[in-house]
């Protein structure tokens, strides 16, 4: 294993043209033997043997400790044979290293402890490099390649968009109307842009570490830009910063997957700020979305996460409805449209997972 600023890495490899897994050919839209599948929140609480590890560790323990990320990460490519494993990690845990105060309250979701509130809370912040601050998730990576490296099972690495970030910075936690961050937004547009210029160089340099760290795949979650603004807005304010961000993370040199939750407004101009795979929510059937974004251009999802309350005969509807509306085209990965919810039955991914497989098999 290589070192780099003192973070064990996965060796180098040369990208291979014709890679084997699914997951990889789906992203440069080469034919598969089958749609390859995972899902986001893959692990998370609805298993039991997580449940058992949040018992005895608080989630910044299982995210900064390698090999209890590396564990967590493991649970469901173990459990349901998935395509592609994602790193267990959040979001928001960079925003420490530019020196916001960051916990996660039981029940309430994550706070920031000290929120920007004036420019010059923007003009404090730092950027550091990855190496120094991100290193427990770079070496879950590593960690996670090396064990699934021979069962051609790729690591996917990820981050949030500079919006979402932006707005967890400011609002302090979760927001149902963004006020704080929009005020913020359209009364000093200056400090805005300086806000999301940091973010970008944080999120580019950390992108592109977990994929020396050994990711062969990178997403980028946008998670509330689309749920906060309008087009115009999101034209204005947003959409440079994400293309200077899909820019930068393009010389990692692998599958870069652009996710923006409730944007199917200005889908198509969301998916053009960058990336190589576009990731669609649940609120588009899939092939319409899919035609907007350009059937050359791979897709990933598009299941609403809630069908998997529902009893089998009506969740096979859904996902057979996905399935049909990809009509058998390269470039489609099977995923749900936002995360998995904790109330999921663990029986249900089981028989999700199987379905796509025997339904696609050529």
């Amino acid at each position: 294993m290589a070192e780099h600023h003192g973070v064990t890495t996965a060796p180098a490899i040369e990208p291979d043209t014709e890679p084997k897994s699914p997951f990889l050919r789906a992203c440069r839209g080469l034919p598969v033997d089958r749609t390859p599948v995972w899902l986001l929140r893959q692990a998370g609480r609805y298993q039991p043997e997580y449940r058992a590890l949040r018992e005895k560790h608080s989630l910044l323990e299982l995210i900064r400790i390698p090999e209890l990320a590396a564990e967590v990460t493991l649970l469901p490519v173990d459990a349901f044979g998935l395509d592609a494993a994602i790193v267990f990690a959040d979001i928001l845990p960079p925003l420490v290293g530019m020196g916001l105060e960051l916990d996660f309250v039981q029940g309430d979701g994550p706070r920031i402890g000290n929120p920007i509130e004036t420019t010059r809370d923007v003009d404090l912040l730092g950027t550091p490099p990855a190496e120094e601050t991100m290193a427990g998730t770079l070496g879950a990576i590593a960690l996670v390649r090396r064990e699934l490296e021979s069962r051609d099972v790729p690591v996917i690495g990820f981050a949030g968009a500079p919006f979402t970030l932006a707005s967890y910075a400011i609002e302090g936690g979760t927001s149902r109307d963004f006020s704080r961050t929009k005020a913020f937004m359209l009364s000093e547009p200056a400090a805005w842009k300086r806000l999301l210029g940091k973010l970008v160089t944080v999120q580019a340099h950390y992108l592109l570490a977990q994929a020396r760290a050994g990711a062969q795949a990178l997403q980028v979650f946008d998670s509330w830009a689309g749920r906060a603004l309008g087009r115009e807005d999101y034209l204005r304010y947003v959409a440079p910063h994400n293309r200077e961000l899909f820019a930068r993370v393009a010389a990692a040199d692998v599958p870069v997957v652009n996710f923006s939750l409730g944007v199917s407004a200005y889908l198509g101009e969301a998916a053009a700020c960058g990336g190589d795979v576009v990731g669609l929510d649940w609120t588009l059937p899939l092939d319409e979305a899919w035609e907007r974004v350009g059937f050359d251009t791979p897709v990933q999802g598009n299941l609403d996460p809630v069908s998997l309350l529902v009893p089998w005969r009506e969740l096979q509807v859904r996902i057979d409805d996905v399935l049909d509306r990809a009509d058998g085209r390269p470039g489609h990965i099977f995923n749900v449209g936002h995360g998995l919810v904790p109330q999921t039955p663990v029986g249900n991914v089981r028989r999700l997972v199987e379905h796509v497989r025997e339904r696609t098999s050529r």
